[in-house]
């Protein structure tokens, strides 16, 4: 499972079941995924 977060997105890589896993875990911290960018982004 690969994670890849850029300016203008985010590029999640592997398998489907892993990817729904992710984004439930970041849906916890995050509620969209410009608010994901942005923490990011800040760091």
């Amino acid at each position: 499972m690969k994670v890849y977060v850029h300016d203008k997105g985010i590029i999640l890589v592997g398998k489907g079941w892993e990817i729904i896993q992710k984004i439930k875990e970041y849906n916890k911290e995050f509620s969209t995924v410009s608010e994901w960018i942005e923490n990011v982004a800040a760091k």
